[in-house]
């Protein structure tokens, strides 16, 4: 397995759910009440819903970005900034939906490449706060991008259920049904 094969499906399918999850909400809440879930937190210390999909999407692109040794484009900067401001402009949903579609297409367009990462090549990965962290492409995507990912996708989902939308297990892990072995016929 290669770290592609481990990261492309994962960024797909987590996305699509989060894109679905936002769908849900629309329908559950009419006349422009679903715009005002992009606002909502679980705790005042934590960044609202519309910085949560923001950082899924950014975590996933710097990912793929960053294993590919390429520079980052401009966009994943303006979606850092997005997400950072996320509480003062949380947007709209199809603003978050079209942060996903977007991600999926950069995600999607790696996969095509063919993309062949040596999982022992050091990558050296610069926090904000000044810290340095040392890591192998296994690393990284294990330790790091990853875990990051899915934080961001497990807060979401979270909000919205906090929120009253109506998620359970089966929005969370859709991408499991097609794994669901046929009955045995008598």
């Amino acid at each position: 397995m290669t770290l592609s094969d481990l990261l492309v499906p994962t960024y797909v399918q987590m996305l699509g759910a989060v894109s679905n999850w936002l769908t849900k909400a629309e329908t559950q809440r009419l006349d422009g009440a679903a715009e005002a879930l992009l606002a909502a937190r679980l705790s005042p210390d934590m960044f609202p819903l519309a910085t949560q999909v923001r950082f899924a999407c950014r975590q996933a692109q710097e990912a793929v970005f960053r294993l590919l040794e390429q520079d980052f484009p401009a966009s994943l900067q303006a979606l850092l900034d997005e997400g950072r401001n996320g509480c003062e402009q949380p947007g709209t949903l199809a603003d978050a939906k079209a942060r996903i579609a977007e991600t999926l297409a950069v995600v999607e367009a790696a996969a095509t490449t063919g993309i062949t990462i040596d999982g022992s090549a050091p990558i050296a990965h610069a926090l904000p706060n000044g810290m340095t962290l040392d890591l192998t492409a296994e690393q990284y995507a294990r330790d790091w991008a990853l875990p990051q990912f899915y934080f961001h996708v497990v807060m979401a989902y979270a909000i919205l259920r906090a929120e009253g939308i109506d998620l359970g297990k089966a929005d969370y892990a859709a991408h499991m049904f097609a794994y669901i072995r046929p009955p045995a016929t008598a």
